[in-house]
């Protein structure tokens, strides 16, 4: 994940000259958290979407075993992976722009940076228990609850980051 406070030092001698410009610098620091929240959220959806291919393995398993009665609890997981996936390819960027009516400072762009780190061990871990279902001797009433519920509280993270972005909500909620 990109860290815009790390920017500094990799930058080349034209943007340390135009950093000399009045407002300018402002603006630049705008533009690394921009990139670095879409990166973070890129990075969330398609470690996401890697582990889809896993579980859909997992379910021609299923119907090789003659399991066809189990697929509706896969089919269950598959829409709730699709839709983290939907909604952090579409979320609420981490930023505001010069006229946007809720304007976002740092301090608050800092503890939303981190909230959305938080949510990468959380991408992580489910997308590693899906990958790891082919192989699991667990029936997938074991198996599938307790993804579909981090998946759930992943999307209730995403709906209180929301809430940070448009001023409703004041502190990120533990982690």
């Amino acid at each position: 994940m990109v860290d815009p406070k790390q920017h500094a030092s990799n930058r080349g001698a034209i943007e340390t000259i135009l950093r000399y410009i009045p407002g300018f610098s402002g603006y630049l620091e705008k533009e690394y958290r921009r990139d670095a929240d879409a990166l973070t959220r890129k990075w969330l959806a398609d470690r996401l979407d890697r582990a889809k291919s896993p579980l859909d393995t997992y379910g021609r398993m299923l119907v090789d075993l003659g399991q066809i009665d189990q697929l509706p609890m896969i089919d269950r997981l598959r829409a709730k992976l699709d839709t983290a996936i939907g909604r952090l390819r579409g979320a609420m960027p981490g930023y505001s722009g010069f006229f946007d009516f809720v304007q976002i400072g740092e301090d608050q762009l800092d503890d939303i940076y981190d909230y959305d780190a938080g949510m990468i061990s959380d991408a992580d871990s489910v997308a590693s228990s899906i990958e790891k279902l082919p192989a699991s001797s667990e029936t997938p009433a074991v198996t599938i609850p307790p993804l579909i519920a981090s998946l759930e509280a992943m999307l209730a993270k995403l709906d209180e980051r929301e809430n940070m972005l448009k001023g409703i909500g004041s502190e990120p909620p533990a982690q």
